[in-house]
């Protein structure tokens, strides 16, 4: 199994700070909350520079003047300081954090939505595990950013910038020392911080590892037992795990180095002020208050300092998950609904037109999977495509769906050309039954009603039962309640195949998709489901791809593609008395069945 590389969740490695302002289109509708929150922001560092005058005054009017009332008069200041500082805190709390969940809800509601309008194509060069990382990693490295990382990094300016003020009122020598030794403890801190960054990055990269695994093998686990591979694939995770663990104990010890060196150099530092000021204190050109107020503005400012370079990392990775968000929420899909949709005839006829239409997948420019097909398919008629694969068979069920334009040519549904039509009303009148049907981790209920929102209980079941599933279905645990797992994984083939053709019967199409809808029934459910079929394309019209030729004799027309062009057309018997492509794949076909021993 190949080793997986952790680029889905990695970040960005920008510097650029300015792309977090875009977060502010998703604010500004909460712009209340967000001025209440940043007066609460302001208030709660205005009352924490002010701790340093309230401890001046208790040590000076206090202590120093050996009144009682004084002292009293101090503390009840301090006490009215140490409220106003809670009050803001838990105001300012609880609005980022709401901010906070709220934006990152509406990205990732912006960022789905985007998602699900984007065309087929964007989906064939972009790995589905780099768009749910986006919608996960990215956004909760923004909900972070936005309820409590910003705030905490305008607060900690304020406390830089408030404290050196303060510093300067209180004693301008001092402050000039403690400016003067600040490179000391911002340099270390800073070079070790930007290690910690990298190395927290690193972590985060070999856990997405780990997570690939494992999201590889348990997939595909029948795979991994019948080929015993097991015991490869534990010592492949162990190694993974191992990696994710050395490279964590690298982040822990540069962190732990971080803290021991941080502490070190700021209280030192702090020790040579007290030092200094205390020999100012006892030749008596400095209060005792005010150097217990220096040193409260050198601590605070000290620590400020000290945790901006870890703040300035986590915003940098916030600027980064913005970047790739707004990436994605700027891309434009290649399918563009017309500006002022035509209306599609009512009722819906099914008629089907192309006219010289050519076209290349953008992953294989160079080879076209249609090339000049003319073909009409009138409404009501059942038409087989049969043909080698790659032949360009599934590809003209993708131009009718819209999931991608011609590149030369049209394509009409009942007269109008697809790109003049509005999506959704152009794919209510289709129902595609695919050879790999897609359940959903949901009830049956819920999996057939996906053809149709809105739809009764009594509806579900009459579709059920004409899929011939209706008997399977009440043999689950819970009927029509129960599971059915991720991708189905409680139903055999079989079973999901029904439950697809139920989803398209509900849906009561105007045109009807049929991709190999049998390949993966038994005998007798294929003989109960072909005659669910037959009904089902009474009165509509009818598109078929078929490997097993048997499946198409009473198609009304059968159409034998090869290298995107129609080489044939006519019924079974027609082409079989024409010779060529259908004609050998019969005989292959029909031989082989000759062949096989009878039970």
């Amino acid at each position: 199994m190949r080793d997986i590389k952790a680029n889905l969740v990695d970040r960005p490695a920008t510097r650029n700070l300015i792309a977090l302002k875009r977060l502010l289109q998703f604010a500004w509708p909460y712009r209340r909350r967000l001025a209440l929150a940043l007066g609460a922001l302001l208030i709660a560092a205005g009352s924490v520079l002010a701790f340093g005058q309230v401890i001046r005054v208790v040590v000076d009017s206090g202590l120093g003047t050996g009144s009682a009332a004084a002292l009293d008069r101090a503390l009840l200041l301090f006490l009215f300081v140490v409220g106003v500082t809670a009050g803001a805190i838990l105001v300012r709390s609880y609005l980022l954090n709401w901010l906070g969940e709220r934006v990152v809800a509406d990205i990732r509601q912006a960022v789905f939505e985007r998602v699900l309008a984007l065309d087929v194509a964007f989906f064939e060069t972009t790995r589905t595990g780099e768009v749910i990382s986006r919608l996960t990693s990215d956004t909760a490295i923004l909900q972070v950013v936005v309820g409590s990382t910003l705030a905490m990094a305008i607060r900690t300016l304020l406390l830089i910038l408030g404290g050196v003020l303060m510093l300067l009122i209180t004693s301008p020598e001092l402050t000039g020392l403690v400016l003067a030794g600040l490179p000391i403890v911002i340099v270390p801190v800073w070079v070790i911080g930007r290690r910690v960054r990298r190395l927290s990055r690193a972590s985060q990269d070999r856990i997405a590892d780990v997570g690939a695994y494992v999201d590889e093998v348990i997939h595909g686990i029948r795979t991994v037992q019948s080929f015993c591979h097991e015991p490869i694939d534990s010592r492949r995770y162990a190694a993974q795990v191992e990696a994710a663990f050395e490279v964590a104990m690298h982040r822990s010890l540069a962190s732990a180095l971080l803290s021991a060196i941080a502490t070190l150099l700021t209280f030192g530092a702090i020790g040579v002020v007290l030092w200094i000021g205390g020999h100012r204190v006892l030749e008596g050109t400095l209060s005792g208050g005010e150097l217990s107020a220096f040193l409260f503005y050198a601590i605070v400012v000290a620590g400020a300092v000290g945790s901006l370079s870890d703040l300035i990392g986590q915003l940098l990775r916030g600027a980064g998950a913005s970047e790739r968000l707004i990436e994605l929420l700027e891309t434009q899909p290649a399918i563009l609904p017309p500006a002022v949709p035509e209306p599609l005839p009512k009722p819906g006829r099914g008629r089907i037109e192309l006219r010289a239409v050519r076209f290349v997948y953008p992953s294989r420019p160079d080879t076209p999977a249609l090339d000049g097909l003319d073909l009409t398919i009138e409404s009501g008629e059942r038409v087989a495509l049969v043909g080698p694969s790659g032949a360009g068979k599934s590809t003209l069920f993708q131009l009718l769906l819209r999931f991608y334009d011609p590149s030369e040519g049209s394509v009409l549904f009942d007269g109008v050309d697809l790109r003049r039509v509005a999506l959704h009303d152009l794919r209510r009148r289709i129902a595609l039954v695919p050879q790999d049907p897609v359940i959903f981790a949901t009830s049956v209920w819920e999996n057939i009603r996906y053809g149709l929102e809105g739809a009764s209980d009594a509806d579900v079941r009459r579709a059920a039962e004409a899929a011939h599933a209706l008997e399977f279905i009440e043999r689950l645990p819970q009927g029509f309640d129960a599971q059915l797992g991720e991708r189905g994984v409680r139903l055999s083939g079989g079973e999901r195949q029904r439950i697809a053709i139920a989803r398209a019967l509900l849906r009561d199409p105007a045109l009807l998709l049929l991709d190999e809808a049998t390949s993966a029934l038994d005998a007798e459910s294929e003989r109960l489901v072909q005659q669910a079929l037959e009904a089902l394309m009474q009165g509509r019209t009818s598109l078929v791809i078929a490997h097993r030729l048997a499946t198409v004799r009473t198609a009304d027309r059968i159409l034998v593609i090869d290298r995107g062009r129609i080489i044939a057309s006519g019924r079974h018997d027609e082409l079989l008395a024409q010779g060529g492509l259908y004609a050998r794949l019969a005989a292959l076909q029909f031989q082989d069945l000759a062949e096989r021993p009878q039970p």
